[in-house]
């Protein structure tokens, strides 16, 4: 039902914008974030229920798809919830970015609630395809058009890697759901081991080029400069939880060789935090800056996976909270950003950010507190996300990864820092020219971000108990 609601809900407000052409969208705004608002109450309804299959096997009802797809659903909200002002300034008020956001929700929260490999693939195609059309919605913009095209060259290929990987899956169960996985592993025969060895790799690169794990982040960077920012925002927060969320269905039936896949899962995450961060010290354009700040996030993610596949029990808590702040701090920060655009021009460099503190005291204040959480200091729900993520780390054997996890945290303090210096910098000249009025969009998604992200802290074991943790 609160994946139904959804597509329906991206179904009338297109309805909507068909009737109401050349108008403002405030009526579109309204509708998708009353119809995410009512999925969000469904599923946070769902959370306690006892896990089940239905529709055949192909969805699968438990704890972990209900809060990916609680996580995805408040990505959704809150891309939406800046983006008629900046749309607006950016002078591209196409009311089809509401319909096409909220259908590559459904794609997402399909993914997260399946063990089906051809439903995962079905729910990828359904985020990508809107993915790719919003990223080249500024249709006069040569950078947008360029960042939607390197997304869906590069997507069409990921899609491939992930197709040859089905296709061995089924050659070696004999089916399409990953639960053959765990029983092929086990007692099949050689030649279907090797098969299923063979599939397991690939769709892992498949979803590895979805996540931005290096060395299959190429893309990243180039198309989030490219895209609007509010598209930006929706890619770093729902379709990387999507592709993570269908990477721990996979992982999770591959106990059988972790001898394998917690070595190679590990070499990536360490590999992914290193160049993301390494990389992000070298950029002075912000959106490029949080690009190789979301690789860096997805290696510190693959941390987590890597500890539950040497322990089952080990790191739902940890991933469902760290997409939880993350989405929150990273979704604050883009709308934050939108108000570097201005009539028509959008200033994603350091210097454009120049003079938000003298515009807009509160936002810049916030924006301090979102670089505080990427870093993981002490008041906020990033604070608690590292620390638990080096908690099962160094729990499961591995000090060297949680080692990486913090060296490369206090390389991120460099850039991050960057961004909030050039945010409360005095430039008198700048504060007139650059930053947009604050508008009730920005104001009310900072505010709901900031809850997010400092509630988090003071109240993390009230959320895991909302949320079905049994972990005190």
């Amino acid at each position: 039902m609160p994946i139904a609601f959804v597509a329906l809900t991206g179904c009338a407000a297109l309805v909507i914008e068909m009737l109401r052409p050349q108008k403002n969208n405030n009526l579109i705004v309204g509708a998708s974030l009353a119809g995410l608002f009512l999925s969000l109450v469904m599923l946070l309804m769902q959370v306690g229920s006892i896990p089940f299959d239905t529709a055949a096997e192909m969805v699968r009802q438990d704890r972990f798809g209900t809060c990916m797809q609680i996580a995805i659903v408040i990505a959704a909200a809150l891309s939406i919830s800046f983006s008629e002002g900046y749309l607006r300034e950016k002078r591209i008020s196409h009311g089809e970015f509401y319909p096409l956001i909220l259908w590559s929700a459904v794609g997402g929260m399909i993914m997260s609630s399946t063990t089906n490999l051809l439903v995962i693939f079905l729910g990828l195609e359904i985020l990508s395809v809107a993915l790719y059309v919003m990223a080249g919605l500024s249709r006069n913009e040569e950078k947008s058009e360029e960042s939607a095209l390197k997304y869906f060259l590069l997507g069409a290929f990921a899609s491939g890697f992930l197709l040859y990987g089905i296709a061995f899956i089924y050659g070696g169960t004999g089916g399409l759901s990953l639960d053959g996985i765990t029983y092929t592993l086990n007692r099949g025969s050689a030649d279907s081991q090797t098969l299923v060895r063979f599939g397991v790799a690939l769709i892992l690169i498949g979803f590895a080029f979805k996540a931005s794990l290096v060395p299959f982040h190429q893309w990243t960077p180039d198309v989030y400069q490219g895209a609007p920012v509010n598209v930006t925002a929706f890619m770093a927060t729902g379709a990387k939880i999507a592709a993570f969320a269908a990477m721990w269905r996979l992982l999770e039936n591959t106990g059988a060789i972790s001898y394998i896949t917690v070595p190679a899962i590990s070499f990536l995450a360490a590999l992914t935090m290193t160049v993301g961060n390494v990389l992000a010290l070298r950029q002075n354009d912000v959106k490029r800056i949080l690009g190789y700040s979301s690789i860096a996030n997805a290696g510190y993610l693959m941390v987590a996976m890597a500890a539950h596949i040497k322990a089952p029990t080990k790191g739902e808590d940890t991933i469902i909270w760290y997409v939880l702040s993350y989405t929150f701090m990273t979704a604050g920060t883009f709308a934050i950003l939108s108000l570097a655009t201005r009539g028509g021009r959008e200033g994603t460099k350091l210097d454009d950010l120049k003079g938000l503190y003298k515009r807009s005291p509160f936002v810049a204040l916030a924006l301090l507190v979102f670089m505080a959480s990427m870093i993981g200091l002490p008041f906020t729900s990033g604070f608690y996300g590292k620390l638990m993520i080096f908690q099962d780390a160094q729990s499961q054997g591995m000090t060297w990864l949680a080692v990486f996890l913090a060296v490369n945290s206090i390389i991120s303090l460099a850039y991050y820092l960057s961004i909030a210096r050039a945010a409360l910098a005095d430039d008198e000249d700048a504060t007139s020219e650059r930053i947009a009025p604050l508008n009730w969009g920005v104001f009310g998604t900072t505010v709901v971000c900031l809850v997010g992200v400092v509630g988090g802290f003071v109240f993390i074991q009230p959320i895991l108990n909302l949320l079905g943790s049994t972990m005190k």
